[in-house]
């Protein structure tokens, strides 16, 4: 169980939207949470990766290029 706080005017966003399609705050509330957090967990797991990264590791485009025979 979760119980957020949230403005007035979100709030009001809120509730007419729930009475235009008759669904729930509740789910709105939770669709919304569970479309975020998708990105919030892309989001730092690329970050997590870019501190993994060394640049002694990359390999310049245009010896990837040559290596794989695709020249300009």
């Amino acid at each position: 169980m979760l119980a957020v706080r949230i403005d007035a005017d979100t709030e009001r966003r809120l509730e007419a939207l729930a009475a235009r399609t008759g669904r729930t705050k509740t789910f709105y509330a939770r669709e919304a949470i569970l479309a975020h957090l998708d990105d919030l967990e892309d989001f730092y797991l690329a970050e997590e990766r870019m501190k993994d990264f060394r640049s002694e590791d990359a390999i310049p485009l245009a010896d990837l290029k040559a290596e794989l025979g695709l020249g300009d």
